[in-house]
């Protein structure tokens, strides 16, 4: 019998704890959670969390690069110019944002970018979920839900950490962040 590639494996991990605490949070059957899952899987791999710019050698490392790299797509005079990949972006300034705040909290806390990492994530799964809907795509109600609920999906991946990550520094607070995560 042959064995599973690492990157269903790696998939199948995270769409347990994923779901696993989406349930503890009393957000079961959340149609985000699957895609927080391939979230996970994709940034795994760090050229993925890190895309490459239209620049050669250039990796979109901020949110600042990759709004930058928006304002270069829409440069009608430049060799770069591709208005469609703002979609694709934005979508990642989405999942970057949330990955960030959801694991990496308290160094986005740190660099005293929370505020912004919130404004910036909202704003580009709004916009895809704009985009989406003109488009008439299925994907919109779910880039607007990650949108609306952006904090609160946040949080549950703050609470899958600190879980399900690191079980050595104790259960956390579940009423709590059942009520953070529900009021958003």
């Amino acid at each position: 019998m042959s064995q599973p590639s690492a990157p269903n494996s790696l998939r199948r991990f995270f769409d347990r704890v994923v779901h696993r605490s989406f349930g503890d949070l009393a957000l079961r059957d959340d149609p985000a959670a699957d895609y927080v899952s391939d979230l996970l899987t994709r940034f795994a791999r760090t050229e993925t969390l890190y895309p490459a710019g239209a620049l050669p050698g250039q990796r979109l490392e901020s949110v600042v690069d990759l709004l930058l790299e928006i304002q270069r797509a829409w440069d009608a005079d430049s060799p770069h110019f591709n208005p469609v990949r703002e979609r694709e972006l934005r979508r990642h300034i989405g999942d970057y944002t949330l990955f960030m705040i959801g694991l990496f909290r308290e160094r986005v806390e740190h660099l005293s970018a929370t505020g912004y990492y919130i404004r910036e994530g909202q704003r580009s799964y709004r916009f895809v979920s704009e985009h989406d809907r003109a488009d008439a795509r299925p994907e919109a109600r779910l880039f607007r839900a990650l949108a609306d609920r952006f904090e609160g999906y946040a949080s549950a991946l703050t609470y899958m950490r600190k879980v399900y990550f690191r079980p050595e520094h104790g259960t956390p607070d579940l009423p709590f962040f059942r009520r953070l995560v529900t009021e958003w």
